[in-house]
């Protein structure tokens, strides 16, 4: 009897033992999954609590070779320095003179000579130091959209600092408990729309799934500029240039995949309207926002996204159609260069006298009193009188001898349209060509103008020999 009993306990140990075992082992996988190796001593003792697995290390290796960086065409990089175990950044918020295509100069507001600013690319859980300067002739305050800051941090001026006077400093630092996409802006609402903005990229501690190959970068801006003029007129309501990462189409500079790949765009939208962004050739899903990743697997297709003022949205998809593919804002103004008056029959009256609408009245710049009738706009831009004042008089403000000219020459019945002349294809392939470009059919430059880009989903010969070209290794 007592025997028996022995061998019952001693049964009970055994399998007390065993369960500790597991429980160990299991607890020790799960801390795997959150805890980084130290490539520096890897374990060469029996698995422990403490000591992951090399199957473990081997996976966790893995996903980190998965947070691949974000590319921003046309966008640097801010550099940063590790100061005790802090990133920190120097910020100069200043004036820059940019090009939107080649040829058109603007002088915008910007950070470290770029419009947009560089990207800041930071990981979940870095403590980060930004060290901003105010070198423009007015006050200055920079808010980090989206970020969860203490309040001392947050950049509203009068609330939480005083604005950063001209040439003085202001230093933010505060710890990313967040990831996904977010930006930085000044929070002086006109300088918003002088260019003020840069993307700020929080990298989660293990990459959400699934995987993406290629992680891609892009900030959507409006800005409206006189003829002749190289100043944005920030108190305009309506925009002649619409800008993706400070370029427009066809200067963006084309998004480059391998067939196959997955791949990842965050678009970031700082304006003054909303951007439906259409995609060709493929389906995609909307897997985060301003806010951070989208928390559902029931992720619903689609090929257009409407990315509202002050949001972020990315989007995902399999670049399994190969092609060069458009990315663009599907608000038909927005796919324009430059809009001029002389597009369809614009004309307007004053002092019973025809002259043609001017790009002064339409962009909100009148003589003579302002709520005249002659002030009504020349832009078709509105419902009711200034609507009713622009009759289908003439295809354009020419003279009488030159509309008959001009109604006898070009493609045939030029002129018995009413509205001829509306869309323009002109093509500037050689003016902005680079390495990204090469092999795009001849003539693509006319097709894309305004807030448009391409998606490139390449062969893997192909994709190799652009990046030879880029490298300087292989001739165009």
């Amino acid at each position: 009897m007592q025997s028996s009993r022995r061998l019952f306990l001693r049964g009970l140990a055994s399998l007390a033992s065993a369960a500790g075992t597991a429980t160990a082992v299991s607890a020790q996988q799960d801390h795997s999954a959150h805890t980084a190796p130290n490539p520096a001593s890897p374990s060469t003792t029996a698995p422990s609590s403490t000591a992951p697995t090399p199957a473990a290390v081997s996976s966790r290796r893995q996903a980190d070779a998965r947070v691949v960086e974000v590319i921003t065409p046309d966008v640097p990089k801010m550099p940063w320095r590790m100061e005790n175990g802090v990133k920190v950044f120097d910020i100069s918020v200043e004036h820059v003179r940019t090009e939107f295509i080649p040829g058109r100069v603007v002088d915008a507001w910007g950070f470290n000579g770029s419009v947009p600013g560089p990207t800041i690319e930071v990981t979940e859980g870095d403590r980060v130091r930004l060290v901003v300067e105010n070198k423009l002739p007015e006050p200055f305050s920079m808010h980090w959209h989206g970020i969860e800051v203490p309040i001392e941090m947050d950049g509203m001026p009068g609330i939480s600092q005083e604005p950063i006077a001209p040439g003085g400093r202001f230093v933010y630092e505060f710890t990313l408990a967040q990831n996904g996409t977010f930006f930085y802006h000044s929070h002086m609402a006109m300088q918003e729309m002088m260019g003020l903005i840069g993307l700020f990229i929080i990298h989660p501690r293990r990459p959400h799934t699934p995987y993406v190959d290629r992680d891609f970068g892009l900030i959507l801006q409006e800005w409206s500029i006189l003829p002749n003029n190289t100043i944005p007129n920030t108190l305009a309501m309506e925009f002649n240039w619409l800008t993706i990462n400070g370029k427009a189409g066809p200067a963006t500079t084309p998004m480059l995949v391998k067939l196959g790949e997955r791949v990842r765009i965050r678009i970031v939208n700082l304006g003054m309207d909303h951007h439906p962004m259409h995609m060709h050739g493929h389906q995609f899903t909307v897997t985060g926002t301003e806010g951070g990743r989208i928390q559902t697997t029931a992720y619903e297709p689609g090929n257009t996204v409407l990315v509202g003022v002050a949001q972020a949205r990315d989007i995902e998809f399999v670049a399994k159609n190969a092609g060069d593919w458009h990315l663009h804002c599907h608000l038909p103004h927005h796919m324009m260069n430059q809009m001029a008056s002389m597009v369809g029959p614009l004309m307007t009256s004053r002092a019973n006298l025809a002259r043609p609408g001017t790009m002064e009245s339409g962009l909100g710049i009148h003589d003579g009193h302002a709520l005249s009738d002659a002030a009504g706009t020349a832009f078709g831009r509105a419902v009711n009188v200034g609507a009713e004042a622009e009759r289908s008089v003439a295809n354009m403000p020419l003279s009488t001898q030159a509309q008959a000219g001009a109604q006898t020459r070009g493609a045939p019945n030029t002129g018995m349209f009413p509205g001829y002349p509306q869309d323009m294809f002109m093509t500037m392939d050689r003016e902005v060509e680079k390495p990204e470009t090469y092999g795009l059919r001849p003539g693509w430059t006319g097709g894309t103008m305004g807030m448009m880009t391409i998606i490139r989903v390449l062969t893997p010969e192909m994709f190799d020999r652009i990046q030879e070209i880029k490298a300087g290794r292989g001739a165009q």
